[in-house]
């Protein structure tokens, strides 16, 4: 079983920055993609960002490109998620998803097998 833990959330003005961190137990870690989902109140879970099983290839929501900013290191098995220029509109809970498998299409959430508990972000002043 993988597990998936995530971390760095907390409460921050606008045009701020966070920057979440996501580990996962896995010998096969270096060939997961890993994902960024957010859901907030009342709204359905949001595609945020994607890196390849590399960490080479990165893809990102509309809503987000260009402030958000996803890595992936292999060697400590984790994800980070650098937010910028945070919005209140970016006011979430933040979960890391993993997919072994490759799987398509990689911005919806049933693609992704394993699943953090989240990380809640508050932006507001």
């Amino acid at each position: 079983q993988v597990q998936v833990v995530e971390s760095g959330g907390g409460l921050v003005r606008p045009g701020g920055s966070l920057r979440l961190s996501c580990a996962a137990s896995s010998k096969t870690y270096s060939q997961f993609a890993m994902a960024w989902f957010r859901q907030a109140p009342g709204k359905d879970r949001e595609f945020v960002a994607k890196v390849s099983w590399s960490g080479a290839s990165t893809d990102y929501g509309d809503s987000v490109l260009g402030r958000f900013t996803m890595s992936k290191d292999n060697a400590k098995n984790m994800v980070y998620l650098q937010m910028d220029n945070l919005k209140p509109e970016d006011a979430a809970v933040y979960y890391c998803a993993a997919d072994p498998w490759g799987s398509s299409p990689y911005k919806h959430a049933a693609s992704y097998d394993y699943w953090g508990q989240g990380t809640q972000v508050t932006v507001s002043s």
